[in-house]
């Protein structure tokens, strides 16, 4: 580069980008389109400085993946220039599938494509624009690579992703009980036969790593407010979607118009580039553009909803730890439609239940450790740590959530 590029980071401080093709790739427009995607979604309903975005996030990974291959290779684990470059830029690209709200329009507006998928298509876009420069960083984040440990950076249960996000959603929102000492944990990790793990002295960071991202889903990305925002932006965007597909025209942008009135499927991504651009140009601002529109549409549901957004009257949710029986389900049908006066076929658009879950470890996924004797053990088989087999166990909540009124007639 002819000039040192760096980056101002309110997390980590002054960031560098280490070389030409990862300039260009960050100024790529898939790229700089994660500007305008906000990594926590809706979640600014409840903590108001959640407005970080993707692109904070992905600078943020590539910056801690970084330093972490240094302090491999100062630890005698050998990482080729090429390797390196290539794992800065399989986690800067990880979420590069993500859609406007991130999760939420997986469920309605792209029903049953996850942004990972889009993420390895995308990548391949890119790898095919910049003539093959990144083969190696696709091997890596496609987990093809011999050298296991880069994927494991990349996508596990102790990621650089994860690091990023955990200390990035804090700084942000304020939920100071999800720190998770990104640094220490860095510094114990080592790789054995190609494969990453802890140093033994570093288990107890790893015991605090996982209880603070389970308690940052619930008091975070599951909270109960966060999931009620995201139901209600779902039903507004299958309602948009159902009455496109039936002939209705709404004022929205080109490319959100496409994808409410046609059907997706993942293998149109891959057989047609236009598709693919048009996805690539969604992003926060087309969703909420035409929620500001919406509020004057005849559709009663579609301006309903919207309006509900606007001005942060959200449906009323219950979070519990047991299951709704039938009968309660029924009866809070009943009770919902008839305040609300609307038809039973509309009640769906304004009445959701169902369940979230959230785990700390996934034994099927181990984190290793490395004892001092050179043997690697699951973290949760560790004599004196009983609290991660606990958080092995994966927890359910039920809920219900509801319009509270209907702010205008229909």
């Amino acid at each position: 580069m002819k000039s040192q590029k760096i980056l101002n980071d309110p997390v980590y401080g002054f960031i560098t980008i280490p070389s030409e093709l990862i300039f260009a790739i960050i100024d790529h427009p898939y790229f700089q389109r994660l500007r305008r995607i906000r990594q926590l979604g809706l979640t600014d309903f409840v903590y108001p400085g959640a407005l970080h975005t993707r692109f904070h996030h992905a600078i943020g990974a590539m910056h801690l993946m970084s330093i972490t291959l240094d302090n491999l290779r100062i630890k005698g684990t050998e990482v080729s220039d090429e390797e390196y470059e290539a794992a800065l830029i399989a986690i800067l690209l990880h979420d590069i599938g993500h859609g406007p709200f991130s999760h939420a329009l997986e469920y309605s507006l792209l029903e049953g494509i996850p942004h990972e998928k889009l993420s390895i298509i995308t990548i391949e876009a890119l790898n095919r624009e910049f003539g093959g420069k990144l083969d190696l960083a696709l091997q890596i984040f496609r987990n093809q690579y011999p050298r296991k440990f880069l994927n494991q950076l990349v996508s596990s249960q102790l990621d650089i992703d994860r690091l990023d996000y955990l200390q990035r959603d804090c700084f942000f929102t304020g939920v100071s009980e999800g720190t998770i000492g990104a640094d220490r944990i860095i510094k114990m990790m080592a790789v054995h036969q190609e494969q990453l793990v802890i140093e033994e002295k570093g288990i107890y960071s790893i015991e605090n790593f996982l209880s603070a991202r389970r308690l940052m889903y619930w008091q975070v990305y599951l909270h109960k407010t966060t999931v009620s925002a995201e139901k209600m932006l779902i039903n507004l965007i299958t309602r948009a979607k159902n009455q496109a597909r039936e002939g209705a025209s709404f004022p929205v942008s080109e490319e959100f118009d496409f994808f409410l009135k046609n059907e997706v499927k993942l293998s149109d991504f891959q057989e047609n580039p236009q598709i693919l651009e048009k996805f690539l140009s969604l992003d926060d601002y087309d969703i909420w553009g035409a929620i500001k529109l919406w509020k004057n549409n005849p559709d009663y549901i579609l301006a309903n909803i919207s309006q509900m957004f606007l001005t942060r009257n959200l449906f009323k949710i219950s979070l519990v730890n047991e299951p709704f029986s039938e009968e309660e389900i029924q009866d809070q049908i009943q009770k919902t439609q008839q305040k609300l006066g609307i038809p039973a076929e509309d009640l769906p658009y304004f009445f959701s239940y169902g369940k979230v879950s959230n785990y700390g470890y996934l034994a099927t996924e181990r984190i290793n450790i490395l004892t001092k004797k050179g043997k690697m053990i699951d973290v949760a088989l560790a004599a004196d740590l009983p609290n991660i087999q606990v958080m092995s166990k994966i927890v359910e909540k039920f809920y219900v959530c509801k319009a509270k009124n209907l702010i205008l007639s229909r």
